[in-house]
Parts: structure tokens; C-alpha cells; sequence
């Protein structure tokens, strides 16, 4: 099977559409209910942290899945996943399509939490190191928190003035103090940022229809037809690029994309592993 000939096709199959209305009434709520005027904060609760994160639930495994960050962000997830998760489930069924969606979901946030860890490690050592001189205070602890400032690259105003500050004045403890906390800040910062949206999932789903049918156009812009499994690979090694440069300022969480990639992809070869698959 390389092509796509459905027989029965429903446009809007009963999960997807379910999908599409969750993750639209979340969306909703985050707009109406949640930020500094709403009831209470949407991403904090349901958006995912990292492990080492006092906001970390076990919940936000799943619940990030039906958050984003804005309506391009949601538009493009859920077209997507229209697109392509449509013809997953009326050639899989709804409880089967709906088990994949949520584990490619949940494998990619996993594989994301992972990353995330082993990109604060020097982080959570160097704020630690800072920390342990906190109570002895003086030249050294300051020093330290210079160090963090430069190696982290933190830009803040009337900098120069509070770095000269902290040299010239070793013993002003309310100076040291005030460059504490707001290092500290810094850090809680760093390990409290939300990750959300179904990216993952849908990078599941994209992974699993191009593996089941590589040779299917797909109309770029709705113009340009480019088989699936050239814009499958060129997008998945986009994605590994990216991630591997971890470039400031990039927010987008490219380890998830390609875990949920990978998960569907995983899973599909499992469950097809008795069929001969080509990519001709």
C-alpha cells in the first residue's frame, strides 16, 4: 500500500472532529478565562514542566496536548491533523487512531522532558555552586554570580552599574542579596517554561500516514505536488537540525516534534510489521 484509495472515506471522522472541538474549546478558555485578568492560569496547570519544575503535574503529560500559544499555532496543528489523521482513522478505526494519537502525544512529551533535563544540567550546577556560597557571602560569591550573569548571557537594566557595583562593594550584602534573587528569579524562570500544543502528536500522525503511503501527493501551498515521503524526510531532518543547533530565542520544541516522529513511526512499523513495506 503506497497510495491512498479509500473505498469509504468520511471527511471528518468522529475523533478527529472531537479533536478539533476540545482542542478548539481549550483555546477558547486559555483566550477568555486564563492571563492576569482571568480566573486562573491555564498553562500553568495544564501546559507541561519540566520534572525539575515546582509546577510539574503528572497530568500535563496529556493536558499540553490541547493548549497553544496562539491561533496560528492551533490552526496549523489542527489542520494537520484534519489532514492527515482523517485517512489514519477511517483506514484504522476510531479506537485505534485515538490509543496512537494520545501514546505518540505522550512518548513525545517524555522524550522532550528528557532533552529538557539534560539541557539544565549545567544550569541547576551553576545556580547550586551560587547557592552553596550564599551564606558566606563576600568577593567569592559574587564573583560566582558575575560568572552566571556573562555565561548565560543575561541582559537586565543598569547592568554594568550593579556588576561594577558587586566588585567595588564586596561587602554590601543588600546589593549581593538584590543580584541573588534576581538570579534566582532567573533560574525559576528557566525551569517553569511551558511547553504546549499537540505538535507532538501530530508529528505522529504525519510520521505513520507517510510511512503508510510515501508515494501520495501532497500539494504544497495547494500548488506544488511533492510525494509524501520527501516532505516527510525534509521536514523530519529540518526538525533534527534545529534541535541539534539549539538556537537562542528558537521556543519551539523540537525534541517533541521528533519524538512524536519517531513514537509513530514505531508504533506503525509494529503494527505493520507483517506487510513488506517500499518507499517505490
Amino acid at each position: 500500500m503506497t497510495e491512498f484509495r479509500p473505498s469509504r472515506f468520511e471527511i471528518l471522522p468522529t475523533i478527529v472532529k472531537n479533536l478539533l472541538i476540545i482542542n478548539g474549546l481549550f483555546f477558547l478558555a486559555q483566550n477568555t478565562l486564563s492571563g492576569p485578568m482571568g480566573y486562573f492560569d491555564f498553562e500553568e496547570i495544564f501546559a507541561l514542566h519540566a520534572w525539575q519544575s515546582s509546577l510539574f503535574r503528572p497530568w500535563q503529560l496529556i493536558t499540553h496536548m490541547f493548549l497553544h500559544g496562539d491561533f496560528g499555532h492551533i490552526l496549523g496543528n489542527m489542520f494537520a491533523l484534519w489532514m492527515f489523521g482523517s485517512i489514519l482513522e477511517n483506514l484504522w478505526g476510531s479506537k485505534r487512531f485515538l490509543t496512537f494519537y494520545l501514546v505518540c502525544g505522550l512518548g513525545a512529551a517524555l522524550i522532550h522532558l528528557l532533552f529538557l533535563s539534560y539541557e539544565f544540567i549545567p544550569l541547576t550546577n551553576d545556580y547550586e555552586a551560587i547557592f552553596r556560597l550564599h551564606d558566606s557571602g563576600g568577593a567569592s560569591f559574587n564573583k560566582a554570580m558575575i560568572g552566571f550573569i556573562e555565561k548565560y548571557n543575561i541582559r537586565f537594566e543598569n547592568q554594568q552599574y550593579f556588576i561594577s557595583s558587586l566588585i567595588n562593594n564586596p561587602d554590601n550584602t543588600m546589593l549581593s542579596s538584590k543580584m541573588f534573587e534576581f538570579i534566582t528569579s532567573y533560574y525559576q524562570q528557566n525551569l517553569n517554561t511551558a511547553t504546549l500544543g499537540a505538535s507532538g502528536a501530530v508529528f505522529g500522525v504525519l510520521a505513520a500516514f507517510v510511512y503508510l503511503f510515501p508515494n501520495t501527493y501532497i500539494y504544497v501551498y495547494f500548488l506544488i505536488p511533492v510525494k509524501a515521503k520527501w516532505i516527510g524526510l525534509i521536514y523530519f531532518g529540518y526538525e533534527v537540525v534545529f534541535a541539534l543547533r539549539n538556537s537562542a530565542g528558537d521556543n519551539v520544541a523540537r525534541w517533541a516534534h521528533i519524538g512524536g516522529a519517531i513514537v509513530g513511526l514505531i508504533i506503525v512499523m509494529t503494527w505493520n510489521k507483517t506487510k513488506k513495506k517500499t518507499f517505490y
